[in-house]
């Protein structure tokens, strides 16, 4: 890989499957897990990882099941619980003290069903960035199926810089090289079948049961978390704050970095203090 990771590479049995994780070690003031979403390796985590851990933290960030050096599994083992069972067993491998659960996309509503499916108090706060709020009743997600084929088929064969700028023109020009390099590791049946639990799984029947601590971070142009959805999910459950970034769309700390860390710093401040 032409990017350097700051990570430290570490694989570990749970759950039936071998995942392999990131981890920084930067300290004993807590300890972070960062799930991320539907075609992210965890590699493409390491712009958020390093300074979390900078501050003090403990932080290991997975290859989602069929992604990257993790196990993919049999077909139709992509369910949100399926994805729930593999955190509560990553957390009992890796010895985790109730983390804080910081979840993007799909991984915020891994998050979300990890503390409904594996509670009381599996965790510590939950910080769920622009969750798919689709679902049954609810319309598609807004990037389609072939959108997402599209874009692995072009890694699989060899894809560059420019043809990744067309799908996230505000991205750094490293976070679009490192994703340029660890797409192809996506399994197509995972990201195809995970594509379709956006659609199939209700994400406001785990919302709901949501307690805090928690909060719920969303892009201020997100498609994924437009008005009306943020409004409906406020409604469910009124005791989680949400907070909107602005000058991001769904992929929020690539799109504004600096906005979604001025937000992220004072909620993981809050856990440690």
């Amino acid at each position: 890989m032409s990017v350097a990771i700051s990570g430290r590479s570490i694989k570990v049995r749970a759950n039936g499957l071998q995942h392999h994780l990131l981890e920084y070690a930067g300290g004993d003031r807590g300890e972070v897990l960062i799930l991320p979403g539907i075609t992210s390796p965890a590699a493409t985590a390491d712009f958020v990882a390093k300074p979390i851990s900078d501050l003090g933290l403990r932080v290991v960030v997975p290859d989602l099941r069929g992604r990257g050096a993790t196990d993919v599994p049999p077909a139709g083992s992509y369910r949100l619980a399926d994805f729930a069972a593999d955190v509560a067993g990553l957390v009992g491998a890796l010895g985790l003290r109730q983390p804080i659960v910081l979840g993007h996309s799909l991984g915020a509503r891994i998050a979300a069903a990890y503390a409904v499916l594996h509670g009381p108090n599996p965790h510590g706060p939950l910080i769920l960035v622009d969750p798919p709020t689709s679902g049954p009743g609810r319309g598609p997600y807004p990037t389609s199926r072939e959108a997402f084929l599209t874009q692995l088929r072009e890694a699989k064969r060899g894809t560059t810089v420019e043809e990744v700028r067309r799908f996230y023109p505000k991205w750094p020009e490293r976070e679009l090289q490192l994703r340029a390099e660890v797409l192809a590791s996506c399994d197509e049946a995972a990201v195809l079948e995970t594509h379709e639990g956006f659609e199939r799984e209700d994400f406001f029947e785990y919302w709901r049961q949501i307690t805090r601590p928690a909060a719920l971070i969303r892009g201020g142009d997100s498609p994924v978390v437009p008005p009306q959805a943020a409004a409906d999910l406020a409604a469910a459950n009124p005791s989680i704050p949400i907070i909107r970034v602005p000058d991001a769309g769904h992929m929020v700390p690539w799109d504004n970095f600096s906005g979604f860390f001025d937000v992220l710093r004072p909620l993981i401040a809050a856990k440690r203090g």
